[in-house]
């Protein structure tokens, strides 16, 4: 009976609760995590701090197309001393979060602090859990660590630490549809921040003329037709002691619910290379879109189209070698002269290079710094003038 008390207290707790994120798509986050009807949010470097109890870690797991994790934020404070980790550490009731046999790797990470050997950082932490754990538990012998999975990260920065929970497990950017990818893929949560950006709506006309294996049309079609993100994949806290299964399926089906079927989507993604079309079609196929999404093998230079108030969403390549660099200058050029006469269509284009412009031929409306991976890219925005119908 206290077990089943403890697990009804733990339902209804608030948690701490940070949503990580890439450089740069910090607000989008923090957007998703108020349209999702979250007040107290706040947007810092990498991550979105809010609160939230169970539901809420299920929930934004389920919903949040951007973010890279969701972790709850177990305790704060500053260290400088091996002594002061190890006992802020073990100040932390863990006990009351991981069962006996619970598997909890420590991963870490340091920054400008005097605590800067992270293997090191990562056994003190580790050895201050297993401390209090056995403790808790009455332990004499080693924890089996033989149960469900608790990935825990010290994190420190200035000499602050954050000790934090993984409620994930494998990046939401995992969405579970692509079965196939190209050379370089586009994270799914980037590609999802691009096409939040460009402030496209389903009644509009979208166009990928560059899709590769793709992700842009597949993540457009999902936020056209609203369907949840993380509805094809599982999560670390599903096998946790305190997360109801049965709680975990009713706000599933609550956001399988939410998908609005009835959406008459335009949507169509190009590539010169037919193999890339062939894997964004078996793409698609995973993801129960093969039919919302129009998959052609075309060059950039041989679009047309009469349709008006489209938006263009592009990842092109970014020409980094040398080698490259005169071939994609090229499909630059290519984009901007097919692209100009359609002054109702937006086009938004993420590159590298920072002389984008001068080989579109035209200057952006708006840019933003954003990363793509470690690599530091501008999204070049230019806005059409919409024409009423």
């Amino acid at each position: 009976m206290l077990f089943y008390l403890w697990k009804e207290n733990f339902m209804t707790k608030k948690f701490k609760l940070i949503a990580t994120a890439a450089a740069g798509i910090e607000a989008i986050v923090g957007n998703e995590l108020r349209h999702l009807g979250y007040e107290k949010v706040q947007v810092e470097n990498s991550r979105v701090r809010f609160e939230g109890d169970v539901t809420d870690i299920i929930k934004t797991n389920l919903w949040l197309r951007t973010a890279d994790r969701v972790k709850i934020v177990l305790a704060e404070f500053e260290a400088r001393t091996f002594e002061e980790l190890f006992q802020g550490t073990k100040a932390v009731a863990w006990d009351e979060l991981l069962p006996m046999d619970a598997a909890f790797p420590v991963s870490g990470k340091s920054q400008k602090s005097a605590l800067h050997n992270v293997p090191s950082v990562q056994a003190i932490t580790k050895k201050a859990i297993v401390n209090q754990l056995s403790e808790a538990y009455h332990r004499r012998t080693r924890l089996p660590e033989t149960g469900a999975l608790y990935p825990i990260e010290v994190a420190i920065n200035k000499d602050k630490v954050m000790l934090t929970l993984d409620t994930t497990g494998s990046s939401l950017f995992k969405r579970g549809y692509r079965v196939a990818k190209g050379g370089a893929p586009m994270k799914e949560n980037m590609a999802a921040a691009l096409i939040l950006l460009a402030h496209w709506y389903p009644e509009k006309p979208f166009v990928d003329p560059v899709c590769g294996s793709g992700t842009l049309p597949i993540e457009a079609a999902m936020i056209g037709y609203n369907i949840a993100p993380g509805l094809m994949r599982s999560f670390a806290f599903e096998n946790w002691s305190f997360v109801t299964p049965t709680l975990v399926k009713q706000i599933k089906n609550e956001a399988k619910a939410q998908a609005n079927f009835d959406v008459e989507l335009d949507i169509t993604g190009y590539d010169i290379d037919g193999s890339m079309i062939e894997i964004a079609k078996e793409n698609a196929r995973a993801a129960n879109l093969e039919d919302s999404i129009t998959f052609k093998q075309q060059a950039v230079k041989d679009f047309k189209t009469d349709k008006i108030n489209g938006v263009v969403v592009a990842n092109p390549p970014y020409g980094e070698r040398l080698s490259d660099q005169e071939s994609v200058r090229q499909l630059y050029k290519q984009m901007g002269q097919v692209f100009l006469p359609h002054e109702s269509w937006s086009e938004y284009i993420l590159t590298s290079d920072l002389e984008f412009e001068k080989y579109y031929g035209k200057k952006a409306s708006k840019k933003r710094k954003l990363y793509n991976g470690s690599l530091r890219t501008d999204y070049f925005q230019y806005w059409g003038k919409r024409i009423r119908n």
